[in-house]
């Protein structure tokens, strides 16, 4: 009876590719498990390629959450990598741009790294001068997640799964953390995130994925984008927000018409000299509490577009101003400065500190959930 069912499902799907009339379709799995390498204490890390029917592939370790392979075609038809990365694990253990990784448990920056809660102060790794950046020494992207092939209704899935303890980076609190990728036939990478806690902590989770959606140019700055958002948080020297709600009328940080990331890249501007470029939490103009459009990125040589959804009230876009090419990235390509972008969906840096932020606190009555897509077309 197995035998005859396995019959039946290549017959099915010869079937199909004489339908497609000869055309050149590669009928992957949709979800292929690889081993991607060990880290130094021995633990085996794996690599999930996720496929959808239109030939798109993502590839996920659960070293990190690490996003390490996006491929998708361009206005021809001719699929490339569009995200940045490493061929294997040993550029990620070393690795301190992010690229691809899940970022926790604070996404961005937070003062002085220290925050109170409920009349206590906690202290948190410095990593970022006299700051805590992406969680700290050890974040979530040096973690190694416990790992499954999921079933999600809307295509191939991994979920990711990592505890962690109560005082790891001197954050309050057990958090149970979920992360969970899929892969739709629309093109979309959705990333759902939840979590729970036993004591009341703080939490910003989010995905810090490089993407250059030419991976033939030298940057990113003909790339055109828009972000559906009135202000945003300016910055001190540091990179933390002052508290202010600023207008982007007028400024360099006005994206909400397609406007070409390097049209006022260079003007002279504090914010963009303080940040050497983008590095700034845009404020969402949002018209409730669902998912919703946020950014929209076009790339006239290759037509692709990226088109950012989320329940978040801001997303910080990033120029890249920080790659200098001392990271060799896949294939030996040296990454240098504006070589890709970030959209990092997110609550706002420094929340902690600013009460009138939208607040990130989590209480262990509460469960926090979250979703991010990432939408690919080409026109």
């Amino acid at each position: 009876m197995e035998k005859w069912i396995r019959w039946l499902a290549v017959a099915q799907i010869l079937s199909l590719a004489m339908l497609l009339g000869g055309r050149s379709t590669v009928l992957a799995k949709p979800t292929e498990k690889t081993a991607f390498g060990k880290t130094p204490d021995g633990r085996n890390i794996d690599l999930y390629t996720l496929t959808n029917k239109n030939g798109m592939q993502v590839a996920i370790t659960n070293f990190g959450g690490i996003v390490v392979r996006i491929k998708v075609a361009d206005r021809h038809g001719k699929s490339e990598d569009v995200v940045l990365g490493y061929d294997s694990l040993d550029g990620y253990l070393s690795d301190k741009a992010y690229f691809g990784a899940v970022v926790g448990r604070y996404g961005n920056r937070i003062a002085q790294g220290k925050f109170a809660l409920d009349g206590a102060t906690y202290t948190l790794a410095r990593n970022n001068g006299e700051n805590s950046l992406h969680g700290g020494i050890k974040g979530f992207n040096k973690a190694v997640w416990e790992a499954r092939e999921g079933s999600a209704i809307d295509g191939p899935s991994v979920e990711l799964t990592y505890t962690s303890k109560d005082g790891e980076e001197g954050y309050p609190g057990n958090l149970s953390v979920k992360v969970v990728y899929t892969l739709t036939d629309r093109n979309e990478l959705k990333i759902d995130y939840s979590a729970t806690t036993d004591k009341k902590t703080v939490l910003n989770l989010t995905n810090h994925s490089y993407f250059n959606l030419n991976p033939s140019g030298s940057d990113i700055l003909q790339h055109m984008l828009m972000i559906q958002a009135d202000k945003f948080t300016p910055v001190d020297a540091g990179l933390i927000p002052t508290g202010e709600l600023r207008s982007i009328a007028g400024t360099p940080f006005d994206f909400r018409k397609l406007t070409t990331i390097g049209a006022r890249i260079e003007q002279d501007d504090e914010q963009l000299k303080l940040g050497k470029g983008y590095d700034h939490n845009f404020v969402l103009s949002k018209k409730g509490n669902g998912v919703e459009l946020a950014a929209r990125v076009v790339e006239p040589t290759t037509g692709r577009v990226l088109e950012v959804f989320t329940d978040q009230p801001g997303v910080q876009f990033y120029s890249g101003n920080f790659l200098d090419g001392t990271a060799r990235g896949k294939s030996g390509k040296v990454y240098q400065r504006r070589s890709a972008f970030c959209l990092e969906t997110q609550h706002f840096p420094d929340s902690p500190n600013h009460p009138k932020f939208p607040t990130t606190e989590l209480k262990p009555d509460e469960k926090y959930h979250s979703t991010t897509i990432y939408k690919f077309s080409a026109k």
